[in-house]
This record gives structure tokens, C-alpha cells and sequence, in this order.
């Protein structure tokens, strides 16, 4: 799954991730083990709601990392092609 973000079109972050879901342009959405709830939760809920796949990732480093950003993530979406 790192992989798939690593390679395709992506955005990082709550704000961006979330306007990408509820425009129904997020394939998959993957949040950091280690994030803020506060942060996650709401995605998380939204990703339900839309039916939006939703993956964990054990750490911000490893997301942030995935997503070519030198900081940690909470939280990214894969956008369809």
C-alpha cells in the first residue's frame, strides 16, 4: 500500500484528505497508528460514511516517508487515476 502512495497521485494531510473524500476522489485513505485521534477519528468516520477504503500505517515517519515529505503524516489519500 506505501508503495501505490509512493507512486501515484496523492495528497497528505486532514484538510486536503478530507475535501478528496468528500469529493469522492479518494481510492484509498491511510492513516498513521501513532496520529492524534483528534486528527484521525473524524477522517476515519467520513471514510465510513463514504465508503472509502481505510488502511493504517504503524507510524507518521513511515507515511510521511511514503509520501515524499521530510515530516511525519497523520493522514494521506491515494486519488484515483
Amino acid at each position: 500500500m506505501l508503495e501505490q502512495l509512493k507512486n501515484g497521485i496523492h495528497v497528505v494531510g486532514a484538510k486536503q484528505t478530507k475535501r478528496a473524500i468528500a469529493d469522492q476522489k479518494a481510492s484509498l485513505v491511510l492513516v498513521a497508528g501513532d496520529a492524534d485521534p483528534r486528527v484521525t477519528e473524524p477522517i476515519e468516520a467520513l471514510c465510513r460514511e463514504k465508503r472509502v477504503p481505510l488502511e493504517t500505517v504503524p507510524t507518521m515517519k513511515e507515511l510521511g516517508n511514503a509520501c515524499g515529505i521530510a515530516v511525519g503524516a497523520a493522514v494521506a489519500a491515494l486519488l484515483f487515476n
